[in-house]
């Protein structure tokens, strides 16, 4: 169990403390947090995060498989996770989402991230 996050912020509980999220919600939590920070700049922990923000250093044929390659060291750390599959749109301007597919308990889940 740990704190809920929003948009890199703890969430209130509408009683002056803070949310806390368990089971499928917290990983799904931890997932997205692993994802969109930028892997090295946290300097005790230094594999946290992705380098999915260096999508866009690539050339377009090498982007996919860097997607999925960034996404499996991600999240490499959570117990029980598995990366099925990595799905990476290109939306023009230099934007792009990544979808992660993954099954963790037995249970299939997914999220998008917005890289840019």
């Amino acid at each position: 169990m740990g704190l809920s996050l929003r948009n890199g912020d703890y969430v209130p509980d509408g009683t002056g403390g803070l949310r806390r999220a368990e089971g499928q919600e917290a990983l799904l939590e931890r997932v997205l947090f692993r994802l969109t920070a930028r892997r090295g700049t946290f300097p005790f922990l230094p594999e946290l995060g992705s380098r999915l923000w260096q999508l866009g250093r690539l050339s377009a044929a090498q982007r996919q498989s860097a997607a999925e390659q960034y996404v499996a060291e991600a999240l490499a750390p959570e117990p029980g996770l598995a990366v099925e599959q990595v799905t990476l749109t290109e939306s023009g301007g230099g934007r792009a989402q990544v979808t992660a597919s993954m099954t963790w308990r037995g249970e299939r889940l997914s999220v998008t991230v917005e890289v840019s």
